[in-house]
């Protein structure tokens, strides 16, 4: 599985995004990576409180009418346990038998 680097929402956004809960309760997330994987781009985000569970929030980025980024959520469990594995490997790569 093959993934390329992005930046759209880094060249827009910078490293923090600010996203609001359904309350309109507002969170910053700091962007730890973008990436295109069959031409959808991807980004993962952490929150303060993520970090203090380890844990991240993957999302896929579009681009809507306007051509302003949204971020969607992944409902689909099979793409996001593939995207998921995709940015562990980019943070874990496998090291080769000594």
């Amino acid at each position: 599985m093959s993934t390329s680097p992005s930046t759209v929402l880094r060249n827009v956004y910078g490293d923090d995004i600010i996203l609001f809960d359904e309350q309109n309760e507002s969170t910053v997330f700091h962007l730890l990576a973008e990436f295109v994987y069959e031409n959808q781009t991807y980004a993962v985000l952490q929150s303060d409180e993520l970090k203090k569970e380890d844990d991240v929030a993957i999302f896929r980025v579009i681009e809507n009418a306007e051509q302003q980024y949204e971020l969607e959520t992944i409902e689909d469990d099979d793409e996001w346990e593939t995207v998921s594995e995709l940015y562990d490997e980019m943070v874990f790569p496998e090291q080769e038998d000594l």
